[in-house]
């Protein structure tokens, strides 16, 4: 990276060659645009994933009644009610989308992309066109989502849940074989597209994690030592290895449940098995295969949906409570504990599917450890807190907020390590009470954090820090509306995935109780109108930020607002780590990253070589 003054356009000497509008802002290779670009398509996916949701809700609240305003267009054949078959459908395409093309994508693909050259003081990407090509295979994953809710006749979108389990996804294909080229259009159901979908997410992902691992490695600013990096740039570099290491093996089943639908492979499919009275197939296959192989991923993906989110509370915490990051080595251990962990408890999902007990014992303990590396980082979070000068911004609530409902998560998740307890409630909305606090109540309100965190840099305006609040504080109150009260219906047995559980009296007192939880979401997802509205007119009428608007010491603040191509005006050359709040070398309270210290500001005053003059800002 070579040291050059800014042309007009805010590009960097070397970069003045022209970019048309859709080599700038289409198939740009610039990280940040290619990282806005993640982050309106995770927004759009969102919207979708909650309406889902809200349909779920109504059902199992009323269930069999007419869905007010669009009950008659989308069922007018059973007179406006969802159906026992849509209900199926709408619970494993909330999950699908709300995992693999927001929680997912927005982390790693959003935030990942823009943040992590700023934050190492790179130019861009190590490979650029590679970073292009990895958004843009996601397109053919969300024509594959979209499309399957259109296929007709008995298909519609997936219905076998999000985890896709054999023998019953692949239940709604009777043709296979010789048959596939008559009957094509049979076999290219909803859940074929689900696959295909899941498979080019995949390779996006694939895509996107190399990129990570070689830019962090090979493409710091001078100075960046490993140790020196923020907690955001640890955690979506721990996250890129656990892709890296994972994603190949869903990938691999994804293809292997593919090839069973279509040209009738036996690798899921179990002997002699029979399906809407076809003939009986040999078969041969292992359907609990498929399970580990998915697990073996999707456990892991459990920590890709939440270590980027600990990075950047980290990064948030800090910078609002202006403190030092409180036991910053032991924070990155936790991380890779927790990721190190993470490849070796996928059985934990599968206690039920009769495996040796002993075997049982081993994931349990296994599974129980995972609390010490977390516990870690929460009493170090806390720490950073206690005795700060904490500035309640709405970015710092929602990093509050995340550590709060990350506790409460995690500590129902301890509930389900053990193998007796797991048994009882495995198949209980206590299962689902825990997966949304900590995916939704923990890694949302961490993105919400990122979102009101990095936006100035994004967007070179402010948000409004009321509507913020007031956004923070509704979804606050109706998250746990919603969600806390599904440990309470765990705990009674009120099943999951039961379209109407009413029919057994011992849960029709509990009717009250999600018709409760179900108005609590339904505010919820209303009170994110007031997050879009915020997040669009502050683009054009937000307050101008300028470089550093949080008084932050990370290497993206001492870059422009929002940064030209490029990203650095000068070359960054680090002193320090990022954490130096309240330092006594100097006399604010913060002490960016790029800053010379007393000693070396002093001996560039007496040598005023322009070569080694850092700009300070």
């Amino acid at each position: 990276m070579t040291t050059a003054a800014p042309d007009s356009q805010g590009h960097s000497a070397g970069h003045g060659h022209k970019i048309g509008f859709i080599g700038k802002y289409i198939f740009s290779r610039d990280h940040k645009i290619i990282g806005i670009q993640f982050l309106f398509s995770t927004l759009l996916w969102f919207l979708v994933g909650g309406l889902l949701a809200l349909g779920i809700r109504w059902q199992v609240a009323w269930p069999w009644a007419e869905m007010p305003v669009i009950g008659k267009m989308l069922f007018s054949g059973q007179g406006g009610q969802i159906s026992p078959e849509f209900y199926t459908l709408l619970f494993t395409m909330h999950a699908t989308v709300m995992i693999f093309f927001v929680i997912i994508p927005i982390l790693a693909g959003a935030f990942g992309n823009f943040l992590i050259p700023l934050m190492i003081g790179a130019e861009d990407m190590a490979f650029p066109t590679l970073n292009m090509l990895s958004y843009w295979f996601m397109w053919p994953a969300f024509a594959c989502i979209i499309a399957s809710f259109f296929v007709a006749g008995t298909s519609g979108a997936a219905k076998a849940g999000w985890t896709s389990y054999p023998p019953l996804s692949l239940t709604d294909n009777p043709v296979t074989g010789p048959k596939f080229a008559e009957h094509w259009h049979l076999v290219v159901s909803g859940q074929t597209l689900w696959l295909c979908g899941l498979a080019f997410v995949g390779v996006s992902s694939m895509m996107g994690s190399i990129n990570y691992m070689t830019t962090i490695i090979q493409m710091r600013a001078p100075g960046m030592t490993m140790f020196r990096l923020p907690m955001t740039i640890w955690a979506m570099f721990i996250t890129a290895i656990l892709q890296a290491f994972a994603l190949p093996v869903l990938t691999a089943a994804t293809f292997m449940q593919l090839l069973d639908r279509t040209v009738g492979t036996g690798f899921f499919i179990p002997p002699h098995w029979s399906a809407n009275n076809s003939i009986p197939t040999a078969g041969g296959g292992q359907p609990l295969l498929w399970q580990h192989l998915f697990w073996f991923y999707s456990h892991p993906a459990v920590y890709i949906m939440i270590l980027p989110a600990m990075g950047m509370v980290s990064d948030m915490i800090s910078c609002f409570s202006r403190k030092p990051l409180f036991g910053y080595k032991p924070m990155v251990y936790s991380i890779a504990g927790i990721a190190g962990l993470g490849f070796i408890v996928w059985g934990h999902h599968m206690f039920v599917s009769g495996m040796n007990p002993f075997l049982g014992m081993t994931f349990m303990v296994s599974t129980m450890m995972i609390a010490l590396p977390s516990a870690i980082k929460v009493f170090n979070w806390l720490g950073t807190v206690w005795g700060g000068n904490i500035r309640f911004t709405t970015a710092m609530l929602f990093a509050l907020s995340f550590v709060s409902m990350f506790i409460i998560g995690g500590l129902s998740g301890i509930f389900m390590a053990a193998t007796p307890v797991d048994i009882y409630i495995t198949d209980t909305y206590f299962i689902v009470a825990h997966f949304h606090y900590v995916l939704f109540s923990g890694t949302a309100m961490g993105v919400f954090g990122a979102i009101y965190f990095w936006y100035p840099k994004m967007f070179g305006r402010m948000m409004n820090e009321f509507w913020g609040k007031i956004h923070f504080l509704l979804t606050f109150i109706f998250l746990n509306g919603t969600f806390f009260t599904m440990h309470i219906l765990g705990v009674a047995g009120f099943p999951r995935r039961y379209a109407d559980a009413y029919h057994f009296d011992l849960f029709r007192p509990l009717q009250p109780l999600n018709a409760f939880m179900t108005y609590c979401a339904i505010g919820m997802v209303a009170t994110q109108i007031i997050f879009a509205l915020n997040f669009i007119l502050s683009m054009f009428f937000g307050p101008r930020a300028p470089r550093n608007p949080w008084h932050a010491n990370g290497l993206e603040w001492q870059a422009p607002s929002p940064p030209g191509h490029g990203n650095f005006d000068f070359q960054p050359v680090v002193y320090r780590g990022p954490y130096e709040y309240g330092s006594p070398e100097v006399d604010s309270d913060f002490y960016p990253q790029t800053q010379p210290p007393p000693e070396s500001q002093r001996s560039a005053e007496l040598d005023p070589d322009p070569s080694k003059a850092v700009p300070v800002h």
